[in-house]
């Protein structure tokens, strides 16, 4: 059966227009350009999408085009950023179209071996949305250096990997829900309320799974939810303190030699 193209999207815009704190430490305006080991960080993430070949369209979601135009190929489509994460989400769903690969240009370290093996998973899952994790072993064993923010559930602790696949229409309900969780970032008792205090409680005590997480989520939404596990630690490295733009020029260093 022949795979149906895919879109994917680029999330490179500063969280509510402010100057990332990164790229004020590094003296641009914002984290995309960041360079490493001399080359813009979204140029990696540019090259990387655009050596699948089941990706049709790439497309980056900036408040100002001129920002990246230079810097990128002439073949790649620009969507304006909105008000949050989520609604410029949303706003890519309705202009591409589902399925609809989403990273982010912090992600330099992107292969595209990692990209294709999320892919496929996400297609044998027959999930809506699917979300890229690495476990907490397979990081610590492939990058022991790296400091990151783990997600503890009862079945393991997971970090994310900045790559999601919405698969279906149904999965922008999804964003959605991260919407009005982000309208309630100022409200615990409203958020509580949205997710559900069980669910709460039980990750406090260490005793959500990622099964019950699914649950809920398709609960709310009726959106079936498919965690990924990519098995390189790698794939859980970002940017976003110096710490990690460090590691980053170290481990491309290593590459490239």
């Amino acid at each position: 059966m022949e795979r149906e193209p895919i879109n994917a999207l680029i999330l490179a815009g500063s969280r509510q227009g402010k100057q990332d704190p990164l790229a004020l430490h590094a003296h641009v305006s914002h984290k995309a350009i960041i360079p490493v080991l001399g080359k813009p960080m979204i140029e990696y993430v540019t090259e990387t999408l655009a050596k699948i070949e089941s990706i049709n369209k790439i497309a980056v979601s900036i408040e100002k085009f001129e920002v990246v135009r230079d810097i990128l190929p002439n073949f790649i489509k620009y969507l304006p950023t909105c008000p949050g994460p989520s609604a410029s989400i949303i706003q890519a769903i309705q202009a591409l179209r589902t399925p609809l690969l989403i990273t982010t240009a912090d992600n330099p370290l992107l292969q595209p071996e990692w990209v294709e093996y999320f892919i496929q998973e996400a297609e044998a899952s027959q999930c809506d949305l699917a979300v890229g994790i690495a476990l907490k072993e397979q990081i610590e064993k492939d990058v022991p250096n790296t400091k990151r923010t783990y997600i503890k559930l009862a079945d393991g602790s997971f970090s994310g990997c900045n790559i999601f696949m919405f698969r279906t229409p149904r999965s922008i309900q999804v964003a959605k829900l991260w919407q009005k969780l982000e309208s309630y970032r100022k409200s615990p008792i409203k958020m509580g309320l949205l997710l559900g205090y069980s669910i709460i409680l039980r990750y406090i005590l260490h005793r959500l799974t990622r099964k019950a997480l699914k649950k809920r989520i398709f609960k709310l939404t009726k959106v079936r939810i498919d965690f990924v596990i990519i098995p390189w630690g790698q794939a859980a490295v970002d940017v976003d303190k110096p710490d990690d733009l460090h590691l980053v020029n170290n481990l491309m260093s290593d590459r490239s030699n």
